[in-house]
């Protein structure tokens, strides 16, 4: 095994500034959910060269992929990457800044997509040292409902070979390079869009006595509806509702007929997603009714929990020791936020881990989902190496 581990080590050193270069062309030229066309050609035309077999047009803009290697149909895993960008006007100065106007990497997809390419890479190499068949998920639309993954799923990712388990990293702006993060069970929550119209009669402001103010009854609302976390919701189950957008629409002397307000929903069980959506509904019909006013509300109900399998984590947790060392293996916490990776989670036994791509003293430090972010990519060699771990160890790769 020790052999093996610096077989894999030695190829991700040598394949590192491939890996750059293929990560900085994904950043220069990033793509929306289900847009990802030149990304999808890029990526089939680099894995065809290595000889790789590709199914494309999978979800309109995703790519499967297939490395066999002896006794192939013995055991399948799944390794995933996503493919989309999101709606972000880059504010970094790297050479490499996206050259389609506001629309960045900034949630490092592009590091994902250049990562497993680096692994498809090594493992292709390296096929005659495992049983069985890796298969390469590259998909588009993690960042937009209905999600890649669900669409990935409905037209048979996870059949013809299905995988026994399933893997899948992301870039962590808030862990260092060269470590590796993980949480075992439930690790991120389930998402959901909140869309309340609340409806009055506008009118002059200076005569309120005429109008049904739904300014003042959209504000009842959302103070009200904090109630569903703090008083109705379980300790023991994470939840959050918050609103990010209200639409009055009106002037300083004008009320306007109605208000709109958009939030998110998020927790971690499915029976109380459903009855938080209920309790959602009725206590704004009723608060609004009771004013003298109505509303409508609408709840897209996005992806679900994403948990970590206990005994695939305990194994994955095992890999990174053996790969990077005790010391730059890293216990992460629970996370509000969403992935939709959250879908292979709840059909395979699966492992969704973080990359640490941090490194304070080349003042690369920013979150995702901003402006500014970006990547030590030296991390990258540890991205590709440890994915191609994972997938010999799950292989047949004995101690």
């Amino acid at each position: 095994m020790e052999n093996l581990i610096e077989k894999v080590k030695l190829l991700s050193k040598e394949y590192l500034d491939d890996v750059i270069a293929w990560r900085r062309h994904f950043h220069a030229h990033p793509e929306l959910a289900f847009e990802e066309y030149e990304t999808a050609s890029y990526l089939a035309w680099h894995l065809e060269k290595m000889g790789i077999e590709v199914t494309k047009g999978v979800a309109k803009t995703g790519i499967v992929a297939l490395i066999e290697g002896k006794d192939p149909d013995s055991r399948v895993i799944a390794l995933r990457s996503d493919m989309d960008a999101l709606n972000v006007i880059e504010l970094t100065n790297a050479e490499y800044r996206s050259q389609n106007e506001g629309v960045m990497h900034a949630c490092g997809h592009d590091a994902h997509m250049a990562s497993l390419l680096g692994t498809a890479r090594i493992l292709n190499e390296l096929k005659n040292e495992f049983s069985g068949t890796v298969k390469l998920i590259f998909q588009p639309s993690e960042e937009k409902y209905p999600g890649g993954a669900s669409v990935m799923i409905q037209e048979g990712v996870l059949e013809n070979p299905a995988p026994v388990h399933m893997f899948g990293q992301h870039v962590l702006p808030t862990l260092d390079a060269g470590k590796i993060g993980l949480k075992a069970g439930m690790y991120m929550a389930s998402t959901d869009e909140v869309f309340i119209t609340v409806k009055g009669k506008g009118g002059h402001a200076a005569t309120p006595e005429l109008n049904i103010d739904p300014v003042v009854i959209a504000s009842y609302i959302v103070v009200a509806l904090q109630q569903i976390v703090s008083r109705n919701a379980t300790p023991a189950i994470p939840s959050v509702l918050s609103f990010g957008r209200i639409i009055g629409n009106g002037r300083t002397n004008i009320i306007p007929d109605q208000v709109i307000l958009e939030g998110t929903f998020r927790t971690y069980s499915e029976k109380w997603r459903d009855e938080a959506h209920e309790k959602i509904k009725f206590m704004s019909e009723a608060i609004a009714e009771s004013m003298g006013g109505s509303c409508e509300v609408f709840i897209d109900k996005g992806y679900p929990f994403l948990v970590n399998d206990e005994d695939t984590t305990r194994k994955v947790k095992e890999y990174a020791i053996e790969f990077v060392g005790k010391e730059n293996v890293i216990d992460v916490e629970m996370r509000m936020t969403a992935e939709d990776f959250a879908y292979y989670s709840q059909k395979v036994p699966s492992c969704f881990y973080r990359l640490g791509v941090r490194n304070e003293e080349k003042n690369i430090h920013s979150n995702l989902h901003t402006a500014t972010f970006n990547i030590d990519e030296t991390a990258l060699e540890t991205g590709m190496g440890f994915m191609a771990w994972i997938a010999l160890r799950e292989l047949g790769i004995e101690k």
